[in-house]
C-alpha cells in the first residue's frame, strides 16, 4: 500500500544574527525568496528563543558580537537536544585565521563566508541547505504516515481475526457433530476435511493475532507455577490425535518446573514440534528431550531426520518466510517461538548439523531456584 503524499508544508525558516540592524536586513534583502521566511536576532538570547519556537534550515551566525559571540552561542546549539542538528554558517568580517576557523568548525560550522557577503555564493550555499531540510522533512512526513498505515493495518488485523473465531468455532463444532453422528461414510469424509481445515484456519489466526500484538507492543505473558514435562506431554498427545502416523520420541531429566506462561510455552513446543513433522522425514521418529538438571534454566531440543539449507536457516525465525508456502502456513511459526522465548528471557536456534538431523533448542529461565539434579 502506498502512503498519501505529504501536503505542502509551511516557509522553510532561515536564521540570521547580527548585532548590527544593517547587516540583518542586508541579508533578508539578499535572501528573500518565496517560500523562505528570514528570522532575524541581533543577539545570542534573541536567537536562542527563536530556535525553541520555530524549526529552522540554516543558522547563519556572525561571529563578533557582544556578551555572546556566534561560537558561544553555536556551542549552546549543539548541546541543546531540540537545536543539535541545525547547520551552521559563520558570518566574520575577519581576515582568514586558521585558528579561528578550527575553532569554528570545532563549535560545529559547516562553512564560513566572509564579508563582505558574495549574493551568488551565500544564495548557492542556503539553496542547498534548504533543500536537504525539506527532504529530511519529506521522509519524516512519510516514515510518519507509514507507520500509522502499520499500525493500522495491524489494527485491523487484530480485529478481523478476533470476529473470525466465532464463525469458525460454529463451522467446527458442525463438523465435529456430522463426523460423530453420521452414518453416511461420504458425509464424515467431508466432515474430517472441514475439520482439518478449519483446525488449520485456527491455527493461522492465532498466529495473526499473536504477530499482531507483538508487533504492537501489547503481548503479555501470564506467568504461573509450571512442569514444562507435563506441558510438552499434553502437547505431544494432541498432535498424535492429529498426526496419528508421527512417531515422537520423548525423553526427560532433572526438575522440569518453573515459573512461565503455560499456554505459550505449549504453543512455542506445538509450533517445533509440527515443524519438525512437515518439514522431517516421515521414516524417522521426532526426538523431544527435556532437561531440568540445571538450577536457574530449563533446556528443551526438537530434532528430526533432515537438514535444512544453508540460506533457509539464516532466515529460520524471520516473519512470513517464503518457504513456508510449501505447508500451506503463514510463515509466523518459528517468528512467534522466538518471540515468545525472548519475552521469557529466553533463547531458541535452529541447526542442521552434519548428522542428517535438525535440531531447535531452546533455553528458559526457570524464574524460581531449585537444586541442581545430577
Amino acid at each position: 500500500m502506498t502512503p498519501p503524499r505529504p501536503e505542502p508544508r509551511d516557509e522553510v525558516n532561515l536564521l540570521v544574527v547580527d548585532d548590527v540592524a544593517q547587516n540583518l536586513i542586508a541579508m533578508q534583502a539578499l535572501l528573500a525568496r518565496p517560500g523562505l521566511r528570514v528570522l532575524t536576532a541581533r543577539s545570542g538570547a534573541e536567537a536562542l528563543e527563536l530556535l525553541l519556537a520555530h524549526d529552522v534550515a540554516l543558522a547563519l551566525l556572525d561571529v563578533q558580537m557582544p556578551e555572546m559571540d556566534g561560537f558561544e552561542l553555536a556551542e549552546l546549539m549543539r548541546g541543546a537536544e531540540r537545536t543539535r542538528s541545525v547547520p551552521i554558517i559563520f558570518l566574520t568580517a575577519a581576515p582568514r585565521d586558521g585558528q579561528r576557523s578550527f575553532r569554528g568548525y570545532e563549535a560545529g560550522a559547516v562553512d564560513f563566508l566572509y564579508k563582505p557577503i558574495d549574493p551568488e555564493v551565500l544564495s548557492s550555499k542556503v539553496a542547498v541547505f534548504v533543500e536537504l531540510f525539506e527532504q529530511r522533512q519529506a521522509l519524516r512526513d512519510s516514515l510518519d504516515q507509514l507507520q500509522r498505515v502499520l499500525a493500522l493495518n495491524e489494527a485491523m488485523v487484530a480485529v478481523l481475526t478476533h470476529d473470525l473465531r466465532t464463525p469458525l468455532q460454529a463451522m467446527l463444532a458442525g463438523a465435529e457433530l456430522i463426523r460423530r453422528k453420521s452414518a453416511d461414510a461420504d458425509a464424515r469424509h467431508a466432515a474430517e476435511g472441514i475439520r482439518s481445515s478449519g483446525q488449520r484456519m485456527s491455527r493461522m489466526i492465532t498466529q495473526l493475532l499473536d504477530f499482531s500484538r507483538i508487533r504492537s507492543g501489547s503481548l503479555q505473558l501470564d506467568k504461573a507455577h509450571a512442569d514444562l514435562g507435563v506441558l510438552c506431554a499434553a502437547v505431544l498427545e494432541e498432535v498424535r490425535q492429529a498426526r496419528p502416523q508421527t512417531r515422537i520420541e520423548l525423553s526427560m531429566q532433572g526438575d522440569l518446573t518453573g515459573s512461565f506462561d503455560a499456554d505459550r510455552l505449549m504453543q512455542v513446543i506445538a509450533n517445533l514440534v509440527t515443524n519438525a513433522a512437515q518439514h522431517g522425514r516421515a521414516d524417522e521418529p521426532i526426538s523431544v528431550r527435556l532437561d531440568g538438571t540445571h538450577p536457574a534454566q530449563l533446556v528443551a531440543e526438537v530434532s528430526n531426520a533432515g537438514e535444512l539449507p544453508q540460506a533457509v536457516q539464516a532466515r529460520l525465525f524471520e516473519p512470513f518466510r517464503e518457504r513456508s508456502a510449501s505447508s500451506g502456513g503463514l510463515g509466523l511459526g518459528l517468528y512467534i517461538v522466538a518471540q515468545f522465548m525472548q519475552a521469557h528471557g529466553g533463547e531458541v536456534d535452529g541447526r542442521s548439523g552434519g548428522d542428517g538431523r535438525t535440531v531447535f533448542r531452546f533455553t528458559l529461565p526457570r524464574g524460581q531456584t531449585v537444586a541442581a539434579v545430577a
